[in-house]
Formats: structure tokens, C-alpha cells, sequence
């Protein structure tokens, strides 16, 4: 790719960037959320089209007119957001629209044949009669890999592909990756685990601003002056020093035997969050971290159980009923839950507060937007103006709308539910920054975060869930990963 050009209205995306990949390497490309990155690899897939700048395959022009155009060359792409049909069987989701055919029907030995020899090719087993709905997030990320082996891609873009696995999986993520590289298949990998990278990546690019800034061999890379490159300026690679909690502060958040029904069941858990306090909550994927916070904030309605917010005895049997109490959730899938990506900035980070907004019998647009304008600037969120709609933002400033909705309510206590997922370093420190922020107002703060040093750099206790209960509590001066670990998979601390 040479000198990829990509404008969208107000805001010019990509500014003469060049990128090439080689067979049988994976090139990481990395920078800030906004950057670029994934405008130009969905120009490489033919989901937009580049204004300028030219494509070679094989050395030759290629023209990539649509998503079609790139499969014909080889190109796959597994998106962020995978890309299944969810009530499709798996094998129908691997040979949708490469389904083989005989005498005008659909040829089902063929079609089972041909996804089992991709899988066998593999080393890897899927349920094919099963609908993709009932997959683990690892199974998807298989399955799309098997899609795009079908498709006889020898490009395989990879956008943010362990951001919600497990360390097994991203093992065993690894190792097919490393089995296809010996095959000549080729890989851009975009991540914001930075630290994965020498695991699994040859070479790393690093785009700021819509320009390429630097291509580097991963060993010639150091992690502190990639991170320099990306953000054009130094950012501590640690976390903050979080302030202590003030003897003798009240306790803001108070939760007695609760429990819900939700995707996981919780059951009698009991804990307390004191102003100027983070607690974190961390476990295995499918312990129930979630579905507590969910339960506090009433999306998922409590079964029984009890909570109070600064001494005051709260019914929660709705979000409405949360907000009203001062209790913010900022949920762990910002597209799905937490914004409106049809609605622009400005209705998105008035929604939840909107009644503060009514003057008379209309929402007073003018206020609306004053303060988001405000947020905008406070938060840094890249975006050309308060009307642009929340979809066309890049994932940490999308993140950065969903935290001004709850700010401009000045909530007592935030749940923080996997707050820095898929962004990159700088908006995570910006992040880290607002939280302790937040503390100084006095907030009581929960943080669920599926990255461990994350939670034990970012709490002053951390309360371990297996099966929907709470097992443990440590101090944060004695939480290390390994008691972690072994309390959240069940063996002896």
C-alpha cells in the first residue's frame, strides 16, 4: 500500500500512508485509537475506498473495488466484531457463499468434507451443527479463521484478536498463527496489548495522525519508545499511584447477600467500597464479574439482596432506578450497550441525564451542546464536532462518550466494567487519569477488568469471583498474580 489517502467529512483519516507485508510474516501495526489503523486495512478489504494511493499484490496494481475484489486476492479480514451469522450452524458460517454445489442443490457431504478438511488442516475442532450463537469467543475466532482458509486467503487482517480471550486461548491463538506463517500465510495484527507483540510479530509499523511514522523489526521496537512513536510524546508504561483512602472514610457503596439471575448466577455476595476507593473485582472470563456489577446498576434485576448508596437504602430494579441513586455502570461493550450508534455525540452524552437538559416542554439543544462541548475538551475526544455520530469514532473515543454520559451526572459511585478494552496506551492513561480524578470528588469505584495487572495496579483491594461468589479479598499490598490466580481458579491461595 503507498500512499493511501482515506477523507471523511471534517476529518481526513488517512494522510499518504504506506504499508507492505511480506509472506509467512506478521506485521503488527499499532497507534493510537483514531490513528488510522483500521480505516486502512478496511481499505485493504475494499470496505472503503482509498481517494488516492495505490495497491500492489505480488508486486502487481491491484484494484480493490469491494470486499469481493479483496477475497479474490487473497485478502481475509476477522474484524473486531466478528462477523457470524449467530443462528447459522458453524459450518454455514465457514462456506457461507462458497457452499459447494451439485446438480443445483447444495452438496452437504461436500460442504461437511470441505470444513473438515480446513479444521483438520488446522489442528483445531469446532461443533459444525451447532449455531454460531452457542460459540465461546475463542470458538468465533476460529471459526473466522477457518472462513477465510476456505477462501484461500494469504493476507489474514486480525483486529484486536485476544481482546477477549484467555491466556490459553491467545496460546493456542499463537500457535495456529505461527502453524500458518510456516504455510506462507501472512498476518497484519492490530493490538493494544503492546506487550504481546514480541510474542507473535515480525515487524511493527507504527501510524500517528493518518501517517505512517515507523516500520521496525519487533526485536529493534523496545515497548517505552513504541509507545513514544505512537502517542508523538512520553508516557509512563506503569500505572498511577493511587492516593490512599482517608481514614475513617464513609462508605459509599454498600452491597448485602445480593444476587441475580443473569447470564451467570450470582448469590450472596457481600462487599463495601469506601469514598476515594477503588475495589477490583477480578476472576476467570464467566465468573460472574459482570453480572455483579450489572445487578448493582439494575441491568439485570436483583433476586434478592440488598444495596445502599451513602447510608440511603436503594431499590434497584432498573437502570432508571440506579441513575437516580448516583450509581453509573460503563459497560463492557460500549457498541452494544453503552451507546446509540446511530445518534451523534451531543445525544449520547446527554441520554441518560436528558430530564437535566428539558426546558419547558423541549430538550434545550443549545445546553446540550454546552456540555458536550465541555466534555469534548475535558476528555480530548477526537471528533469534528458534537453532531458526528458516534459510530464513525475510533473505539477509545467512542470509550471516552460513554464516560462523559455518566460524568455530566456526577454519579457517588462509577462501575467500571472492562474500561480500557481494545483502546491503546494513551487513552488508557487518560483513563487512569480521569479515575483518579473521580477520586478526589469522593466517588466509590468497582473495576472489573479481564487484564490482571490492570486490576491489581489500579485497586486498593481486589475481591476474587469464581461461580458467581466472592472468594476472597486481598489488601493491595498483598495481591500478587499468583494468589490471584489461584483463588479465582480454585485452588489453594
Amino acid at each position: 500500500m503507498n500512499g493511501i489517502v482515506k477523507t471523511f467529512p471534517g476529518v481526513r483519516a488517512l494522510d499518504g500512508v504506506s504499508f507492505d507485508v511480506r509472506a509467512g510474516e506478521v506485521h503488527a501495526l499499532v497507534g493510537e485509537n483514531g490513528a488510522g489503523k483500521s480505516t486502512l486495512m478496511k481499505t485493504l478489504a475494499g470496505a472503503y475506498r482509498a481517494d488516492a494511493g495505490t495497491i500492489e499484490i505480488d508486486g502487481r496494481p491491484a484494484q480493490i473495488d469491494g470486499p469481493k475484489a479483496a477475497e479474490a486476492l487473497g485478502i481475509g479480514m476477522i474484524y473486531q466484531e466478528f462477523n457470524l451469522v449467530p443462528d447459522l450452524r458453524v459450518i454455514d458460517n465457514i462456506l457461507l457463499g462458497q457452499e459447494p454445489v451439485r446438480s443445483g442443490f447444495l452438496d452437504r457431504a461436500g460442504a461437511l468434507a470441505r470444513a473438515s478438511a480446513v479444521l483438520t488442516e488446522l489442528g483445531i475442532v469446532l461443533p459444525l451443527e451447532s449455531p454460531a450463537r452457542r460459540l465461546s469467543v475463542a470458538q468465533q475466532q476460529m471459526t473466522e479463521i477457518a472462513k477465510a482458509l476456505v477462501r484461500k486467503a494469504r493476507l489474514i487482517v486480525m483486529d484486536e484478536p485476544t481482546a477477549a480471550l484467555t491466556e490459553r486461548e491467545i496460546d493456542a491463538l499463537f500457535a495456529l498463527i505461527v502453524k500458518l506463517k510456516a504455510q506462507g500465510v501472512a498476518f497484519v495484527y492490530i493490538s493494544h496489548r503492546l506487550e504481546e507483540l514480541p510474542k507473535i510479530s515480525d515487524r511493527i509499523t507504527v501510524i500517528r495522525d493518518g501517517r505512517t511514522i515507523e516500520t521496525r523489526a519487533t526485536a529493534d521496537l523496545p515497548q517505552d519508545e513504541m509507545i513514544r512513536l505512537m502517542v508523538g510524546r512520553p508516557v509512563g508504561a506503569h500505572f498511577p499511584d493511587l492516593p490512599p483512602v482517608a481514614p475513617g472514610a464513609p462508605v459509599v457503596l454498600d452491597v448485602r447477600a445480593l444476587a441475580s439471575a443473569g447470564n451467570v448466577r450470582i448469590a450472596d455476595v457481600t462487599f463495601s467500597v469506601r469514598a476515594g476507593e477503588i475495589v477490583g473485582l477480578a476472576g476467570l472470563v464467566g465468573a460472574g464479574r459482570t453480572e455483579i456489577v450489572r445487578a448493582i446498576a439494575g441491568a439485570d434485576v436483583p433476586t434478592s439482596g440488598e444495596i445502599a448508596v451513602a447510608g440511603t437504602p436503594v431499590r434497584v430494579r432498573s437502570p432508571h432506578d440506579a441513575i437516580a441513586a448516583g450509581i453509573a455502570l460503563i459497560t463492557e461493550d460500549r457498541k452494544a450497550q453503552g451507546l446509540v450508534l446511530g445518534m451523534g455525540v451531543r445525544e449520547n452524552t446527554t441520554l441518560a441525564h436528558l430530564v437535566d437538559f428539558v426546558r419547558g416542554l423541549f430538550v434545550s439543544r443549545a445546553k446540550e451542546v454546552d456540555t458536550t462541548n465541555r466534555e469534548i475538551a475535558e476528555l480530548r475526544i477526537r471528533t469534528p464536532s458534537a453532531e458526528q455520530l458516534v459510530r464513525n469514532l475510533s473505539g477509545g473515543n467512542q470509550q471516552k462518550v460513554v464516560l462523559a454520559k455518566w460524568l455530566i451526572g456526577e454519579a457517588k459511585v462509577y462501575l467500571f466494567d472492562e474500561p480500557t478494552r481494545g483502546i491503546d496506551v494513551g487513552a488508557k492513561a487518560e483513563i487512569y487519569a480521569l479515575m483518579l480524578a473521580l477520586l478526589e470528588r469522593g466517588v466509590a469505584i468497582v473495576m472489573v477488568s479481564s487484564e490482571l495487572p490492570e486490576v491489581l495496579g489500579m485497586s486498593h483491594r481486589v475481591l476474587v469471583v469464581r461461580d458467581g461468589h466472592v472468594r476472597g479479598e486481598f489488601a493491595r499490598a498483598d495481591a500478587t498474580p499468583a494468589k490471584v490466580i489461584a483463588l479465582a481458579a480454585g485452588a489453594a491461595a
